[in-house]
């Protein structure tokens, strides 16, 4: 597989200079300063491209080029505003950059409770802690019926855990995890300049009103089946990222959660060039999903690989695992074997070494990136070397 990193532009902490001395070999990044819907012109692509390649990287994967929230919801703007994407998508196969990530999660792009959950050894990791967002639900949100949604022992523990230790600042902690650090620099719908964030959060909630996991599904298939010709002409790979978690959240449909999800959305449009990310962190934060199986179903549509691990706790929670688990080992072997040349990127690694205190995007440190690249470059290796045996 090809070594590719997340990178977040010309104003990144982590510089380009840096990410070649580490053995980067790929960029994932896009044109984080165009709005959500607006054209990515073929000068902007290619004055980015050039800026790449002057330190003799290349730009491997678009992630993202975000799909508005109107094509997800099928607004009166979405015909408008799927040709812009269409034209976007010309203008970056003509400059080469031919494989583009995107989700189709509506609102929230992923959820944590905690982007510092302390850790034995010292660092610290992303955490869901599902009473805590139970509580952002229900007691912050104030969603309408949203007790309905979660369990009597979430709600027992939401209760007894977390009423008790939450005040004004242990709350307003909450909301910047879950809508606003988490957020605004994935998609731009939430950011950290605006001054109600919870108000704005529940004015996009309402675009969703009255629609259900089959009416987002026929959006999406409007959107691949409108997009597919210019992916044909250009040779552009679509892979759509898992939900995170994969699992309703808020009473928001999600779509690409599991095996029959899969299998659903590359049915309904079975060009080669509708695909998947195969992020086995999103499928492992459900306990319902065999991530080796999925990897093993799905390596011929998988055009970009997101190696991390979640471990699910009992009580529904779940925190980001050690890249060295055995799980993604299983994953290494099948897409070395299978999809030799697929970019993948190391993803939500630990703080450590005085990550906390640089101000890094949540999830993406980079003592803590490097020495997962490390780990799943050794294993990578290990992988190689077993098949050149056989």
């Amino acid at each position: 597989m090809e070594k590719t990193w997340r990178w977040f532009g010309k104003k990144d902490k982590i510089t380009l200079d840096m990410l070649r001395q580490i053995g980067v070999e790929g960029i994932v990044t896009a044109l984080h300063e165009v709005p959500n819907g607006e054209i990515w012109t073929e000068e902007a692509i290619r004055d980015l491209q050039r800026y790449i390649e002057s330190f003799g990287l290349q730009w491997s994967v678009v992630e993202s080029l975000p799909v508005s929230e109107s094509i997800k919801y099928g607004g009166a703007d979405r015909d408008e505003l799927i040709e812009k994407y269409k034209i976007s998508l010309a203008n970056l196969g003509k400059c080469g950059v031919k494989t583009v990530c995107y989700n189709f999660m509506p609102v929230l792009d992923w959820a944590r409770t905690e982007l510092e959950y302390p850790n034995s050894d010292g660092t610290s990791n992303l955490y869901f802690n599902k009473a805590e967002f139970a509580y952002f639900d229900i007691r912050i949100l104030k969603r309408a019926d949203a007790e309905t949604d979660y369990d009597a022992a979430t709600l027992r523990r939401m209760a007894e855990e977390v009423v008790p230790r939450m005040d004004a600042e242990s709350e307003r902690r909450l909301v910047e995890n879950i809508i606003v650090k988490t957020q605004g620099f994935v998609n731009g719908n939430i950011s950290e300049n605006d001054l109600d964030p919870v108000a704005k959060f529940r004015s996009l909630l309402d675009l969703y009103a009255g629609i259900d996991a089959d009416g987002l599904r026929r959006n999406m298939a409007y959107f691949l089946r409108a997009i597919m010709p210019v992916c044909d002409e250009y040779g552009i790979d679509m892979c759509v990222h898992p939900d995170d978690p994969p699992m309703p959240i808020l009473g928001l449909p999600r779509i690409v959660t599991c095996d029959a999800d899969i299998e659903a959305f590359l049915d309904a449009v079975p060009n080669p060039h509708n695909g998947l990310t195969f992020c086995a962190g999103s499928l492992s934060a459900g306990a319902h999903n065999d991530v080796p199986a999925l990897a093993r179903k799905y390596a011929s549509r998988t055009h970009f690989v997101h190696l991390r691990i979640c471990n699910v706790l009992p009580n529904g929670d779940f925190k980001e695992a050690s890249h060295l688990d055995e799980r993604l080992i299983d994953v290494i072997r099948t897409f070395e074997r299978e999809r030799a040349g697929v970019p993948m990127r190391v993803d939500h690694a630990p703080l450590m070494l005085g990550d906390e205190k640089i101000g890094y995007n949540a999830g993406y440190s980079f003592h803590g990136r490097m020495l997962a690249l490390g780990q799943v470059e050794g294993m990578m290796a290990v992988v190689r070397n077993e098949l050149q045996k056989r």
